[in-house]
């Protein structure tokens, strides 16, 4: 008799109270979602847009960038998990795609463009973290930044729950 995996015969509860997506469901989750699940957790748990970034260290330019690649890894995986993966607010795909469509572009959309017009403006004898200390810009990114990874956070562990990694 083939073994089974017991985490396909519990249904996963996802909670996710966001200003721009709520959804409070169940299901069973297959192996493809909890294997998307799995990955997209994975890259944004490890990611600096789910760690404090102190004014004194790391760039700004480096989490803007973080969170860009979000978009090639997010793609990727859905890509690789199918139409199974789902497009609904309530499912997998649907929730990450939500996440980057609702909240993560808008926010690199108001600032890569303003932090690239400061970085544009750097002496070539300043180094990169010198300069963008001294943009009037970066303790408003940094604040909204601080916001980002909250919602970010949250959506981490409901992919945490789906995976069956956390209850």
């Amino acid at each position: 008799m083939p073994a089974t995996d017991p985490a396909i015969l519990k249904s996963v509860k996802v909670k996710v109270q966001l200003p721009f997506l709520q959804i409070e469901s169940e299901w069973v989750a297959t192996p493809a979602e909890r294997g998307a699940a799995w990955c997209l957790y994975v890259e944004v748990i490890t990611r600096v847009v789910v760690q404090p970034l102190p004014v004194d260290h790391g760039l700004l330019r480096e989490s803007l960038t973080s969170l860009h690649d979000l978009f090639r890894i997010t793609r990727e995986i859905l890509r690789a998990g199918g139409p199974g993966l789902g497009a609904s607010q309530e499912s997998i795909g649907g929730i990450a795609i939500t996440l980057l469509n609702r909240r993560i572009r808008p926010f690199l959309a108001k600032w890569h463009p303003l932090l690239a017009t400061w970085e544009a403006e750097r002496p070539p004898r300043i180094s990169a973290w010198a300069h963008e200390q001294k943009w009037t810009g970066a303790e408003k990114l940094r604040a909204e930044l601080k916001s980002l990874q909250q919602d970010v956070l949250l959506y981490a562990h409901a992919l945490a729950r789906i995976a069956g990694v956390e209850q």
